[in-house]
């Protein structure tokens, strides 16, 4: 497979570029289209199509021998016709789900479709959903993330947009996932297997009009899209580098939104396009966009009138929040200001002249979405709470109705201690002896004492606030009393990562710190401890705690959002003596409150080896698989489109 060769890039900035900042080919599908709001004017040909902006499209109907009627539509940018749109594709009702594109000659390359079509029908044929069923295409989903594992990844969100989506398309869902094309430097051989469609857009923003490109690969079900600006072709990760946050995000964030809202339209994937009847699941602020543009700039001119939009918030803490003067940049119409407008308290004003003003990208995308879903249920309640709604719960408590949990689920491949490939030995829930030898592994390994009758604890995360590495920090004095063993992997605050290097030196024998962040020691650490330790002040969904059970090692968390959901207190009174639960989940967070549920941990793994062996086999044997979690995603699907979309 040739490696990715990537066209020379538009410019970054906001201003106009030219259009041919990238290198047109007569190989290239050369559909480029005008999106943005500045220029849309709704006016008629003379045939009495409408017109939007100078985007021109007809259509000619004509009379099939059968009494049905086809569509013929040609799509005109400036003079110049870019191919045929032949026969569109309805669902029962009869709304058009998808065309079928039939390009100009010589246009054929990036437009091939039918060997794509036919290793689709294949690759479904090795794909067993939940049951080992293969339902039928149901729905045409559209994912829209700022990040997506294997291609790029900083957390949870990551993972949850790499893993739901194929899920979804094992269950017979047409999924396509539109994230940016991170790359910089050298060919990234991540994305080795990506090929350029040939399809540009212009979009009009941020007083300018860009440009940007379309690149494709088909796996595990999925189309995988990425839109290709200069602005994603920068060192660091997808949101900032070792100086901070880029300060262009709000930008970078809106193009992709603009290009994701437009992909359904005019890619042909698998001989097919999306179409207008589709469903977007926008993920975090980034992609909060999204259905704002879906109401203000698409539906008013009929367009996506039979599509549907859903939030998916990871983490409310983080919302987009930018200037008041930023909003004439992002393409909207001035009347939908309101939708993200935001105005800070007056003890968060920066100065007495200050208004307050800002726009909320978060706040504009719970507003306009038609359902709103959080990767737990615990979460769904907290962020409608003062405490955990972030000045945005009474609007969240407003719309309650439509908000809705569910916990995510884990890569059952990749976490699977019957087949890891990153530990030293293998264990299931019918043999842990592997997990004794994993534990004796991982202390040599981190030159600790052998010894297999001391606790081994764990934590695995990032060294900042949320994470309650303070709680942490202010324990371990009164922690290594005890005759235990203790192990940190993580990055984050250079105080923290500091302290983590000190407290090795002053307790060689019992603590070890791993800064930064290493996926194979993870995985050893996740098998080798009896204890994975999680006080974290919030957290959304939670996955360590999931894999750790899996693995078989006790978590002891904090009570919170996904910590509360999935990690349920040991009885050792219940089910006739014989006990239940999968682990501790303690409140408040206090140094005495995590304390005093690793006693009772530590009491448990010294003195009841069959109440701890009934833990461990509980842990590992609940479903956190992503199948599980598709289920109900789909019910939340049927019930949004119970419902007319979103409108002002």
């Amino acid at each position: 497979m040739e490696s990715l060769h990537l066209p020379p890039p538009s410019s970054a900035r906001p201003h106009p570029v030219s259009s041919s900042s990238y290198a047109t080919s007569a190989t290239n599908l050369n559909a480029i289209r005008q999106v943005g709001f500045a220029p849309l004017t709704k006016t008629r040909s003379g045939s009495g199509s409408v017109c939007v902006g100078k985007r021109v499209a007809w259509r000619r109907r004509t009379a099939r021998q059968d009494g049905a009627s086809s569509t013929t539509t040609a799509v005109e940018e400036g003079s110049g016709k870019e191919g045929l749109l032949l026969g569109e594709e309805r669902d029962g009702s009869g709304s058009v789900v998808g065309f079928r594109l039939t390009p100009q000659a010589g246009v054929a390359e990036a437009a091939k479709t039918p060997d794509v079509a036919l290793s689709r029908e294949k690759e479904a044929e090795g794909v067993e959903g939940v049951g080992g069923k293969i339902a039928k295409f149901t729905r045409s989903i559209i994912f829209v993330t700022s990040e997506a594992a294997p291609y790029s990844k900083t957390g949870g969100l990551g993972d949850v947009c790499g893993s739901l989506p194929i899920a979804l398309a094992a269950r017979g869902h047409r999924v396509m996932v539109v994230s940016p094309l991170y790359v910089h430097g050298a060919p990234d051989k991540k994305f080795a297997n990506v090929k350029d469609l040939g399809v540009r857009i212009k979009i009009q923003c941020f007083g300018g009009t860009h440009e940007v490109a379309f690149f494709h690969e088909y796996r595990a079900g999925v189309d995988w899209v990425f839109v290709d600006h200069l602005s994603y072709r920068r060192p660091g990760n997808p949101y900032g580098d070792g100086h901070g946050a880029f300060g262009d995000n709000q930008f970078r964030f809106a193009l992709l939104c603009h290009a994701a809202c437009e992909a359904p339209l005019v890619l042909p994937l698998g001989g097919y396009t999306y179409g207008e009847k589709c469903l977007f699941l926008v993920n975090d602020w980034h992609a909060g966009l999204v259905p704002v543009l879906l109401a203000a700039k698409y539906r008013p001119f009929g367009v996506y009138k039979d599509a549907r939009c859903i939030l998916i918030i990871h983490n409310l803490a983080h919302q987009g929040v930018e200037p008041a003067a930023t909003y004439d940049s992002l393409g909207l119409p001035p009347e939908w200001y309101k939708a993200l407008e935001w105005v800070f308290p007056t003890w968060a004003r920066t100065h007495a002249l200050d208004t307050g003003e800002a726009v909320n990208v978060l706040k504009g995308a719970i507003v306009t979405s038609d359902r709103i879903l959080t990767v737990s249920q615990g979460y769904s309640w907290e962020i409608t709470t003062p405490e955990g709604g972030y000045g945005l719960n009474g609007l969240l408590s407003s719309r309650k109705s439509i908000l809705t949990g569910i916990t995510n689920g884990i890569d059952t491949e990749e976490w699977n201690p019957a087949s890891d490939v990153h530990i030293p030995f293998h264990y299931s829930v019918d043999d842990l002896f592997g997990k004794v030898q994993c534990k004796a592994a991982l202390q040599q390994e981190l030159g600790l004492p052998v010894r297999p009758e001391v606790p081994l604890i764990g934590f695995i995360g990032r060294l900042d606030y949320q994470k309650g590495i303070d709680v942490i920090r202010a324990a371990v004095p009164e922690l290594m009393k005890d005759d235990v063993q203790f192990v940190m992997l993580g990055s984050g605050d250079p105080g923290y990562e500091n302290w983590m290097r000190a407290t090795e030196s002053y307790y060689p024998t019992k603590f070890r710190g791993w800064v930064g962040f290493n996926v194979p020691v993870s995985h050893r650490i996740t098998a080798g401890c009896d204890i994975l330790l999680m006080p974290s002040r919030f957290e959304p969904c939670g996955l360590n705690q999931l894999y750790a059970m899996r693995y078989g090692t006790v978590p002891v968390v904090h009570c919170t959002g996904g910590l509360r959901d999935t990690v349920q207190t040991f009885d050792p009174y219940a089910n006739d003596g014989k006990g239940e639960g999968t682990g501790w989940a303690f409140s408040p967070l206090t140094v005495e409150s995590m304390l005093g549920a690793l006693g009772i941990a530590f009491k448990t793994f010294r003195d009841y080896k069959e109440s701890w062996e009934g833990l461990m086999k509980r842990g590992m044997a609940k479903d956190y698989t992503w199948e599980n979690a598709a289920v109900q995603y789909e019910q939340v699907f049927d019930w949004v489109f119970f419902d007319a979309p979103y409108v002002q």
